[in-house]
């Protein structure tokens, strides 16, 4: 198999236990990526919780600007004027209206690539027309103070399993590694970071472009619960509230053929795999799924569309070491409300081989890098994979997959806006683009639905109970 090589700006340094010598990361080397020591002001970080109110963020970010000032000092601000939900997002942001600095396409790539991942730079060579919008940078990520006091908690606190990567004990809901040893941790506070208790999308739309030479997209409408039940307001250990990290519900509403089918997934923190029941309106029937995870095809998308790949990443870390090979200053997704233009016409938005640049919106910000290599002994369709974590709320905002041949085949980023309702960032609209197949998708956004997705801080309604999330229940629910 071909090897695949990092991003020739990308620094490695080697995973440790934690906590990391200050030794280790002094000797990691030259650099031509904001490595982990002077990427924080040429220091490397002792697992000291005071830092989090002094150089860094409470979530564990550079407080500081960046060297020419492109990147600003973060600090705290409100960020919405008044909105209430079933207004534009758009229309409630402080920012609302700035407008772009420059854009990027075929013609001047490489004149900014040392600004982009070799995925954005293939995907905007290959895709016909792709461009981006650059704007000024606004760091509008911000955390409540319940989840900056268990953050601060956590530092010392927090661990893993001894197997290296399930998650053994955190105070929640916070971050439980704000500054990582190694890419495990930094995986586990993207997968656990707080965004509310629930998510809801109501007439959400799963899109695939269509086929070379066909018009014909897959489209599917569905109702959606994502449940956390780690996530109430306040402060516990993790090792109390039970063993799974989320619950989702999904029943589908179109096209015909798919109407009425239905299906629960529970995901864990401690073990591999889902536990997946779904049911079949024409056979009045519940089955359970026991394979549906990891790279597994999500049915009915073509084999575009794995289950690890929702929202950029989801699932167990257990098939992948997890090496975090630093920092670098990228332009990425961030105050993208194009994508929850939940009003706006889904024609105009989702085109025929890319999102509308006018719905997509690019800022320079700091990512954490993070090499997925696949583990001896076990399989994935996509054995090297590449993830970008904002720094500000450690969302996934950029990924890479290769496959067996060591080429380049996936890209999907993220498209983060500020929550008003958690008062942090997320990332749940996101897009892929198969660089192989010539082919995207567009997924759990709001973009010409005419429902907004909609955040829970408080558990509310039967899908907001572990209870629910069985066969029994699903059964109940659906023969109704």
């Amino acid at each position: 198999m071909t090897a695949v090589l990092p991003h020739p700006e990308i620094r490695t340094v080697a995973p440790s236990a934690r906590p990391l010598p200050v030794s280790s990361l002094r000797a990691a080397g030259r650099l031509g990526l904001l490595a982990l020591a002077t990427t924080l002001g040429g220091h490397a970080w002792a697992q000291d919780a005071s830092a989090l109110s002094g150089r860094l963020t409470p979530v564990g970010a550079e407080r500081a600007a960046n060297k020419d000032g492109s990147i600003p000092a973060w600090a705290p601000e409100k960020q919405d004027t008044g909105w209430t939900w079933g207004k534009p997002r758009l229309s409630g942001w402080k920012h609302k209206g700035d407008k772009p600095l420059y854009s990027i396409d075929a013609g001047n790539v490489d004149k900014h690539a040392d600004k982009l991942s070799p995925g954005q730079i293939a995907t905007i060579k290959q895709v016909k027309g792709y461009r981006m919008d650059v704007y000024p940078t606004r760091r509008s990520c911000g955390v409540p103070d319940f989840v900056a006091d268990n953050t601060r908690k956590n530092v010392g606190f927090a661990k893993l399993a001894d197997n290296g990567w399930a998650l053994q004990d955190g105070w929640v809901p916070g971050v439980l590694f704000p500054m990582p040893a190694n890419g495990t941790e930094a995986m586990w506070n993207m997968a656990m970071r707080y965004r509310g208790v629930a998510t809801e999308f109501k007439n959400g739309a799963s899109l695939v472009s269509p086929r070379p030479g066909s018009s014909e997209w897959i489209k599917y409408v569905y109702d959606q619960t994502i449940f956390l039940p780690w996530a109430e307001k306040g402060s516990r250990k993790l090792s109390e509230t039970g063993k799974n990290r989320s619950h989702t519900a999904f029943s589908y509403i179109s096209p015909t053929a798919l109407a009425g089918q239905a299906g629960v997934i529970s995901d864990f923190l401690d073990q591999a795999g889902t536990e997946a029941f779904y049911y079949f309106p024409g056979q009045r029937r519940v089955r359970r799924l026991p394979s549906y995870a990891y790279d597994a095809p999500q049915v009915g998308f073509e084999n575009q569309y794995a289950i690890d790949e929702v929202q950029v990443f989801q699932g167990a870390l257990d098939r992948f070491d997890w090496k975090l090979a630093g920092k670098k200053e990228l332009l990425v997704p961030y105050n993208a409300f194009g994508a929850f233009e939940f009003d706006g016409d889904m024609k105009e938005i989702v085109q025929p081989d890319a999102i509308n640049a006018k719905n997509r919106r690019y800022e320079l910000h700091r990512v954490w890098v993070i090499e997925a290599t696949v583990k001896q002994g076990v399989r994935h369709l996509a054995p090297k994979r590449t993830f970008y974590l904002d720094e500000d709320s450690w969302n996934a905002v950029l990924a890479e997959d290769y496959d067996a041949q060591g080429k380049l085949w996936k890209v999907r980023e993220g498209y983060l806006i500020p929550v008003f309702e958690t008062g942090t960032c997320d990332v749940v609209a996101f897009s892929q683009h198969n660089l192989v197949d010539n082919r995207y998708l567009f997924d759990f956004h709001a973009a010409g639905t005419g429902t907004d997705v909609r955040w829970f801080t408080e558990a509310s309604g039967p899908r907001m109970k572990s209870s629910y999330y069985t066969s029994e229940s699903l059964r109940a629910v659906s023969e109704r």
